[in-house]
């Protein structure tokens, strides 16, 4: 199970109703009119979010979906990213570098091979303990907000800038 779907399964089963000034429908709404006006900095692009950490891959989520990205498939392993790519074309990735069962530094060579972009989020910000090829891939730094995220999607994809 991706995480899409537990994430699913987990709203579903949260009672409706949010605390006052607190209401989902509201931000939803704001993120249609921020795509509606323009603001997005993409378009319709299907992104592949590898990260462990539910909380941190439904803020990037969020932040892409401001970005204007429509499709984000979020995967907490290297298996079900290996999966993922396998099943689906994506236009670019997310890797978190440590993941619970490993680094992420094999599977983003694959990628490499394959031709699809990706760029690395991690609280590791010294890329010069990364592996000499790969030092040159973008890096946003965790925690990371909307602008560190948009400043990062223009490294990685300058073209859609």
């Amino acid at each position: 199970m991706v995480y899409s779907e537990l994430v699913a399964e987990f709203t579903d089963s949260v009672p409706c109703g949010a605390p006052e000034g607190n209401d989902v429908g509201d931000t939803a709404e704001a993120l249609r009119q921020a795509r509606d006006e323009g603001q997005g900095i993409m378009n319709a692009l299907r992104v592949l979010v590898l990260e462990d950490s539910l909380i941190i891959a439904m803020e990037a989520e969020d932040i892409l979906r401001l970005a204007g990205v429509d499709s984000i498939d979020i995967v907490g392993s290297l298996d079900q990213a290996r999966a993922a790519i396998a099943a689906e074309r994506y236009d670019f990735a997310l890797l978190d570098i440590n993941l619970g069962e490993g680094m992420s530094f094999g599977f983003a060579r694959h990628l490499l091979d394959a031709g699809i972009p990706f760029g690395f989020v991690s609280g590791y910000s010294d890329i010069r303990d990364f592996p000499c090829d790969l030092q040159h891939i973008p890096l946003l730094v965790k925690p990371f907000d909307e602008k560190a995220m948009r400043d990062f999607l223009q490294r990685l994809l300058p073209a859609a800038a």
